[in-house]
């Protein structure tokens, strides 16, 4: 930047002076370094030239390359902090994942255990259910079984007092109990199969 700096100004005094030379023996007055005071307007451009390039040099550069130099570290410094929170937020996401795939298999394990518990239980009240209602159907079968014996029994009893009584009556003679017994006997089987 030095080296720059030191072209511009030598190319600005050149350039302060080339033109007077060129022009001065054709009447351009401001040009005329004969004249005293067109050499002292030149002297004084030079010395505000130098005035100036030497504060900006020493004042107004430095503070402006501070300034560039503090923004530069506060760019670097952000971008440094949004890739640090970048790097962070991708690692949440990736622990988050991680946590929501390992909790829905949690819980479908969870669910399918409850499922199955479920299951069994239902399995043994199903047999225990079965189980009460074979006894329970071998109990209103034998029930059953007995009232029809009983009702056979007193049918049979009944169908051979009348029979015996019809039987008498109708030819006036007593018929044998064992006949009248085994001929209802046969009726009612036949009937009641």
């Amino acid at each position: 930047m030095k080296s720059v700096v030191r072209r511009l100004s030598v190319l600005a005094a050149v350039g302060v002076f080339m033109p007077g030379v060129a022009f001065a023996g054709e009447g351009m007055p401001q040009l005329n370094f004969a004249n005293p005071l067109t050499v002292m307007q030149a002297a004084w451009l030079l010395v505000i030239f130098l005035a100036l390039y030497l504060l900006l040099k020493s004042w107004g550069l430095p503070q402006v390359a501070s300034v560039i130099e503090a923004r530069a570290a506060s760019i670097k410094s952000d971008l440094d902090a949004a890739h640090l929170a970048r790097t962070k937020a991708e690692e949440a996401m990736a622990a988050s994942a991680a946590a929501t795939k390992q909790a829905h298999a949690e819980a479908n394990a969870r669910i399918a255990t409850e499922v199955a518990g479920a299951k069994a239980e239902a399995a043994k009240a199903a047999a225990a259910l079965d189980e009460a209602l074979e006894v329970r159907l071998a109990e209103a079968e034998a029930t059953i079984a007995a009232a029809r014996a009983q009702a056979v029994g007193a049918l049979h009893q009944v169908a051979s007092e009348t029979a015996s009584n019809v039987v008498s009556r109708l030819l006036g003679v007593a018929p044998s109990p064992e006949a009248v017994a085994a001929s209802v006997g046969q009726v009612i089987a036949a009937r009641v199969a």
